[in-house]
């Protein structure tokens, strides 16, 4: 392939992990047929293009409801993002909150929040993109 993409061979893999969080037990076997993948990632000036285009609102760009989440609190938070705050030193890996934390206003163009902007980053990877906002892009 010339398009920038690479294949990716198919086969079988295990996913999960009987370790950590509830939601990724059980530790199982799946296979993942041949795909395609770019062989660079997509970067904030390719999103903003994007966007521009389409006019699409990420997920972290509308406000966030639990209430379809099993075991979260009903209410509606702002929106916003997880974002990684670097730690003094070691900490307990079974709380993920002492690394990120849910910070309203974070997105894809304030990737750490309110205040901060992608001035010198068109060129660096996309972030706070979730799941559909991936699929919208390579729809």
């Amino acid at each position: 392939m010339d398009d920038g993409m690479v294949e990716i061979g198919g086969g079988e893999s295990l996913m999960g992990s009987d370790s950590f969080y509830p939601e990724e037990r059980p530790v199982r076997l799946t296979r993942v047929e041949r795909f395609h993948i770019d062989r660079h990632h997509v970067t904030n000036d390719q999103f903003a293009r994007f966007i521009e285009a389409t006019g699409y609102v990420t997920v972290a760009e509308r406000p966030l409801q639990l209430g379809d989440v099993p075991g979260a609190p009903v209410q509606a938070y702002p929106a916003g993002s997880l974002v990684f705050r670097q730690t003094a030193g070691p900490v307990d890996l079974g709380d993920s909150r002492t690394w990120w934390a849910y910070v309203p206003g974070a997105q894809w163009r304030h990737p750490q929040g309110p205040g901060s902007s992608l001035d010198g980053l068109g060129d660096h990877p996309v972030v706070h993109v979730a799941y559909d906002d991936a699929e919208a892009y390579a729809s």
